[in-house]
């Protein structure tokens, strides 16, 4: 393997600078960013600083209930390529999968499309509304050789209603071509709702080619931010259905408290209705205001790239090892699913963590998934000790 593949100053990311954003020990090999994104030191100080604000809740402003939020929301526009309008800011996916359910027409012996063994937030929901409606809920699955944009096609017919997926695989990175699922909705009448979660700030996404209906994505993970804060697109034909909860934050006119008790019906502009409430999120939204700037400050394009040259590594070396990988055109560059033919041995979760290295396992698959603070020997260290774990298996 060529080191040139993680050499930083190849890909414009310095490793030690990297080190010197995140708090994370020397001893530690952190692996597992589709897990949770450790917490940049910015981000860190501007939630302390918040918390500290909010000692003096006197120095609050009316404006400052929305603006901080209006911040927030104007950067994660940007980071998607859309207008302001088209976001609103959410707690969690199934939130946002919540909204696409309640509003999206499904009726009895219609179908709803599912990847097999999606995650939980992208089920649910939608087990909820075909037994309500009626409808079926249709599970895909893949054959070995076979990609997941492969096998979702010809399960959407004219008789979808929805298609819930993401930009790739929860488990292992395997990637769909949502340009491609995006079209043929469209051309049979179906919704697209994309959780784009394990993908959203390290790989790029062109919306106004996919063009989803809805698309969620949590903000703890590749968008570096807080636990409790996401984010919610919603098509422009989509933003004036309904809510599924009726906050006054999100009323027109809400900016003035002193005419809060003459009750309104209409909502402020696009998605804005959507939105959580409690949006202006006094402690969060700063915290995550730091974390987008910073991932637009380094460009999702850049970020991809060092995060891809990082999975392509770990599959060459996953390869030497035994292990098999999706081939490079099936998989998305920022992580990694590798299986073994043995089965994972039961003491390998206990034995990375005596290690202090931190991946996943998801089925079959140990997952692995980096960021910019990782480096060569993050990688040595982790195949050094899958190497002593299978061979006592």
């Amino acid at each position: 393997m060529s080191t040139d593949l993680l050499n930083p100053t190849a890909h414009s990311f310095s490793s030690q600078h990297m080190n010197n954003l995140f708090e994370i020990p020397s001893n530690v090999t952190y692996l597992n960013c589709a897990n949770m994104a450790p917490q940049l030191r910015a981000v860190t100080e501007a939630g302390l600083a918040a918390v500290r604000g909010k000692a003096s809740p006197w120095k609050l402003s009316a404006p400052e209930w929305f603006s901080g939020a209006e911040e927030l929301r104007s950067l994660a526009a940007q980071l998607l390529g859309v207008e302001t309008d088209g976001v609103a800011l959410i707690p969690a996916v199934s939130y946002g999968i919540a909204v696409a359910a309640a509003n999206i027409p499904v009726a009895k012996n219609q179908s709803i499309v599912l990847l097999d063994q999606e995650f939980p937030s992208n089920v649910y929901a939608w087990r909820e509304l075909a037994r309500r409606t009626g409808a079926q809920l249709i599970t895909v699955k893949r054959a070995a050789a076979e990609s997941w944009t492969d096998a979702l096609e010809p399960a959407i017919t004219g008789n979808t209603a929805v298609v819930a997926v993401g930009q790739c695989h929860w488990t292992d990175g395997a990637k769909i071509d949502l340009e491609r699922v995006g079209n043929r909705a469209r051309e049979l009448g179906a919704a697209l709702v994309v959780d784009s979660s394990q993908s959203l700030g390290a790989c790029p996404l062109d919306i106004a080619r996919v063009q989803p209906d809805f698309l969620v994505s949590v903000g703890y993970k590749w968008l570096l931010g807080p636990y409790g804060l996401g984010y919610l697109y919603v098509a422009r034909k989509w933003r004036h259905a309904v809510p599924i909860e009726q906050s006054w934050l999100t009323r027109s006119g809400s900016e003035d408290f002193a005419r809060l008790v003459e009750y309104r019906d209409d909502y402020r502009p696009g998605a804005r209705r959507f939105d959580m409430g409690e949006f202006p999120q006094f402690v969060l939204a700063p915290m995550a205001r730091t974390a987008l700037q910073q991932i637009l400050s380094w460009g999702i394009p850049q970020i991809n790239g060092s995060l891809t040259a990082i999975t392509e590594a770990i599959a060459q070396h996953a390869s030497n090892e035994g292990f098999t990988v999706l081939p490079t055109g099936q998989r998305c560059g920022q992580m990694i699913g590798i299986r073994h033919r043995s089965n994972i041995p039961d003491e390998l979760p206990k034995v990375l963590r005596e290690s202090e290295i931190y991946v996943s396992i998801r089925g079959d698959s140990i997952r692995i998934s980096p960021h910019l603070y990782n480096t060569q020997n993050d990688v040595t260290r982790l195949f050094a000790v899958l190497r002593r774990a299978y061979s006592r298996s």
